[in-house]
Parts: C-alpha cells; sequence; structure tokens
C-alpha cells in the first residue's frame, strides 16, 4: 500500500526482455536508505518487488501482464521514473490510499500554465470514468492528485510547482502515456451494491484477438 506522495524521481538504468517477462534497473538515492530485498516499492504507480538492491540502483522483474498494462512496457534507459516505498502503519497519510495496481493508462491531452499552478487534462478509459469525481482522488504515474473536473472522456487536475519539480508530471507533455489507478473506495463501494442486486454486474470482456494481443497471449 502507498499513499501517492512521491519521494524521488528515479532514472532507468536497464530495461531487459526475457521470454518470461523482464528486468527493469533504476538508478536511486533515497528509497534506497532502508530498501530490503523483497519489499515493495511503486515505479511510477505500479507496485513492484525488489529483487536485487545495490548501493546506487535496484531492480524489479516486470511480469509480461504488467508490460501489457501499464506503461512500463515500452520504458527505455534513460527515462524518469516516480518512486515511492511502501508505507509503515505509523506514516502519515499525506496523499490517499493508493495500492500501486494499476487500472489502465490514459494520455496527457492537455497542458496549461495558469500562474504558478500546472493545468493537465487527461483521457482516461471509459472503465474508469464511473470512479471519477469532481474533488476525488486519482492516481497518474503513482501521483496522488484531486480531480478538478470530470470531462467527456477524461479529466482535469492542477499540479502545484513543488510537484511539477518533483515528479515526472512536471515533464509531461501531449501524447505521452501514463499509468492511472482509480480510487480505492469506489470500487468496493461499487462491487459490495453489485452483490447486493443494488447495481448490475459489469459486462464480462469480448474476447476476441485484440483483447488477446493486449495481454500476450497471442
Amino acid at each position: 500500500m502507498f499513499s501517492g506522495i512521491v519521494e524521488e524521481m528515479g532514472v532507468v538504468k536497464s530495461f531487459e526482455r526475457g521470454l518470461a517477462g523482464a528486468r527493469l534497473s533504476i538508478l536511486a538515492d533515497t528509497v534506497l536508505k532502508d530498501l530490503q530485498l523483497g519489499e515493495s516499492v511503486s515505479v511510477s504507480g505500479a507496485c513492484l518487488t525488489a529483487s536485487a538492491v545495490g548501493e546506487r540502483d535496484f531492480s524489479v522483474d516486470v511480469s509480461v501482464e504488467s508490460e501489457n498494462v501499464t506503461t512500463l512496457g515500452t520504458i527505455t534507459a534513460g527515462a524518469a521514473v516516480n518512486l515511492e516505498r511502501a508505507l509503515k502503519l505509523n506514516d502519515r497519510l499525506g496523499g490517499h490510499l493508493v495500492t500501486g495496481h494499476v487500472d489502465g493508462t490514459g494520455i496527457l491531452r492537455e497542458r496549461t500554465q495558469e500562474g504558478n499552478t500546472l493545468l493537465l487534462t487527461f483521457e482516461v478509459p471509459e472503465s474508469m470514468l464511473r470512479y471519477c469525481i469532481p474533488k476525488g482522488s486519482i492516481t497518474v504515474d503513482g501521483v496522488s492528485l484531486t480531480i478538478n473536473n470530470v470531462l467527456e472522456h477524461g479529466v482535469s487536475v492542477a499540479i502545484i510547482p513543488h510537484t511539477a519539480k518533483v515528479t515526472t508530471l512536471g515533464i509531461k507533455q501531449p501524447g505521452d502515456a501514463v499509468n492511472l489507478e482509480s480510487d480505492l473506495i469506489g470500487k468496493y463501494v461499487e462491487r459490495l451494491l453489485q452483490h447486493s442486486g443494488r447495481l448490475p454486474e459489469k459486462a464480462a470482456p469480448v474476447i476476441d484477438r485484440d483483447y488477446l494481443q493486449k495481454r500476450g497471449l497471442t
């Protein structure tokens, strides 16, 4: 579990892909101070397990599923990533409860500056929009953000100078893909209402060639 408060930006050292998945090595500083083998790290919003820890970097294994449902499948050496270690039970919850289980990817569509505030508009998958409400929470590349407005095909958020400086959101440009995670509470409420019969169950996915290709099954 994470808070969505990024501790530092790391830099991808290498990304090596094999038959069973991929291994990502990341240069870092702050998150290495007490990082132990087997602990969880949020890498731009995706919860991954530290499989090796060095003096200046650490490595994580990325499954085929994670490559398919996050932006990590297209990441390259030299790319910046947002990093956060898992919460401790006595930590302050400065953002909101974030699982690190990416629901889908979005696209940055607009980037404008208004005074000292950076306004960003993201295209959000239709399946996630039902969890988005004005002044609600959304996680973008591991950053806990408050939704300003819910649009027909996405959401808009306001980024303060500190967040723009210490996370990758400050350098994202229109067309860039991002990892998205919906508010955890909304998903549980929906499931409870469905189970009680107050909401219809979500339609089963159509298992076609496109569905299989996205999950690396063809």
